[in-house]
């Protein structure tokens, strides 16, 4: 006999919900199960394993059910449940600015090695900021850097405003408004930039297409923003300066050829899938 609603444990539930995001596409449908239910039901996803045989009420269901809708049409969970964890950190996110990505650690990792060897007083920017998480997860772990991030959407700042606050990093993070480095005063020691890299006819899955386009698309070839940002850094930047920019592997040539007319040197890192993802150039 099939169960009826009333009859529904939680762990049923789980497995139903999962099957359903599997079949439209999901590449994690029990973890995207877990978070939502967790959310739905305001406890900790480690608590639904204390609780498998619950029943679950209708009442609670009914918000669940919305959310693994909206999971379905491709939806990002981060959106659904308001918050993204990046580098052990929590951010707060909205349909405003794009899921912080874990492949975005690579160039934070760099930045953070960098800046604790140079052992002084380091000034740096992060150049299309978004929700903030370059920025704040930098001043986090190095106590001496203070930052100045901008982005050209006032609506991605209101969010990065939230995350320095959350952090309590008012002090050493200061937000500005407009084009790649023109609002930000002085020099810098380190320039870090997360920009749309993506070329603007490029396929994308329905997850990262419900985030917004114009952090994501970067022009016809895609490397246009980030070519930009390489030829402007240089007249931005002290004595031994670096700049980390995160790359897709289809704008390397263009972005190495930046790198080779400005700069003293560079190089290339690969992100831990060995794909080519931050271009480090320095200056003398």
């Amino acid at each position: 006999m099939a169960a009826t609603e009333d009859d529904l444990t939680l762990l049923e539930v789980l497995r139903r919900a999962a099957g359903h995001l599997e079949k439209h596409g999901s590449t994690s449908a029990r973890l995207d199960a877990e978070v939502l239910l967790a959310h739905a039901l305001t406890v900790r996803r480690l608590d639904l394993y204390l609780q498998f045989d619950r029943p679950l009420a209708d009442e609670e269901l009914v918000p669940y059910r919305s959310l693994i809708a909206r999971r379905a049409k491709g939806e990002p969970v981060a959106y659904l449940v308001g918050h993204k964890e990046f580098m052990a950190l929590e951010f707060d996110v909205s349909a405003a600015v794009l899921v912080p990505n874990p492949d975005t650690e690579v160039l934070v990792q760099l930045a953070v090695a960098w800046a604790r060897e140079r052992g002084v007083a380091v000034r740096a920017a992060d150049v299309g900021t978004g929700s903030g998480c370059i920025a704040v997860a930098l001043a986090h772990y190095v106590p001496g850097i203070e930052i100045w991030a901008c982005d050209d959407s006032p609506e991605a700042l209101e969010v990065a405003q939230l995350n320095v606050r959350k952090h309590s990093l008012d002090a050493r993070i200061h937000l500005y408004k407009g084009d790649l480095l023109a609002p930000l005063p002085g020099a810098y020691d380190l320039v870090c930039a997360n920009l749309p890299y993506v070329p603007a006819a490029t396929a994308l899955a329905a997850e990262v297409v419900t985030q917004p386009r114009h952090a994501l698309y970067g022009g016809p070839s895609g490397s246009e923003l980030v070519v930009r940002l390489l030829d402007a850094a240089p007249a931005k930047l002290k004595a031994a300066g670096r700049v980390m920019v995160e790359i897709d592997p289809a704008i390397l040539p263009e972005v190495v050829a930046a790198a080779e007319r400005g700069y003293a040197g560079h190089r290339v890192h690969r992100d831990l899938g060995g794909h080519d993802r931050v271009l480090e150039a320095w200056t003398l």
